[in-house]
């Protein structure tokens, strides 16, 4: 999808993933790290969470990496807004290749793992990265029910590219990571953000008729919208992990 519908789309709902601001920062909480930590974000796209991490820790720094130029430029002009230019670094490639010098203590991925070729390869990379006392924060998704023929023509996915939340926890505790806490997003979240995902593109191509990309952002969130309602509400769910090694 066109980086600048998608950020049209999010300006609703900045952070992109069905979570609202309050639960991420109960999640930020929960990670307990000290004022001056050192915090990572692969995938870091237009930087919400980097940018939340550093208000929860006045001290610290964080690095952002990211593939997508126009994300990062959002992200470096969100950072000056909030007066926290100078405690943010971004970094424009590919997070699998991402050499940081030294590691982290707050380690954040969420919605990304598709980036690394799924949950189980997003934590074996990210091991990396993460101080030995140090804590993963990781969002991803999952079923919350068997998964229907409409639901996976949707996401334009298969049964087995993700789990249920049991199986998902397993596989991180197999990998060497244990859930301390977690916050599963609820229909209300899910709802919040798919209608502020189309909502907000809609409204903008509505807004503004006479402009070449219009028709094409109102076809898109239509479609989004029809796969969403007819396909994957109440289906797909969503998961963020606070993790440390044990």
């Amino acid at each position: 999808m066109d980086r600048r519908f998608s950020s049209i789309a999010h300006s609703h709902h900045p952070i992109a993933a069905p979570i609202l601001g309050v639960n991420v920062n109960r999640l930020l909480r929960r990670a307990d790290r000290q004022p001056a930590a050192r915090i990572l974000d692969l995938g870091c796209g237009e930087g919400a969470w980097a940018l939340q991490a550093l208000a929860h820790y006045p001290d610290g720094h964080a690095d952002g990496v990211d593939i997508d130029r126009y994300g990062l430029e959002r992200a470096a002009t969100a950072a000056t807004e909030r007066g926290l230019a100078d405690r943010l670094t971004l970094h424009e490639r590919d997070a699998r290749t991402y050499v940081p010098d030294g590691d982290y203590d707050l380690v954040l991925c969420v919605g990304s793992t598709h980036a690394f070729g799924g949950f189980t390869e997003t934590l074996d990379l990210v091991s990396r990265h993460v101080h030995p006392d140090g804590v993963l924060l990781l969002g991803e998704c999952f079923w919350e029910v068997p998964p229907t023929p409409e639901a996976l023509a949707a996401l334009g996915v298969k049964s087995e590219d993700y789990t249920g939340l049991a199986d998902l926890v397993a596989t991180a505790e197999q990998a060497g990571w244990t859930p301390v806490y977690a916050h599963v997003s609820d229909t209300a979240e899910w709802d919040n953000y798919e209608w502020s995902w189309t909502g907000s593109l809609t409204e903008w191509a509505l807004d503004n008729p006479g402009h070449p990309d219009a028709e094409a952002a109102l076809a898109l969130a239509r479609e989004h919208r029809d796969q969403w309602l007819r396909g994957y509400r109440k289906v797909l769910g969503f998961v963020t992990l606070v993790l440390r090694r044990g």
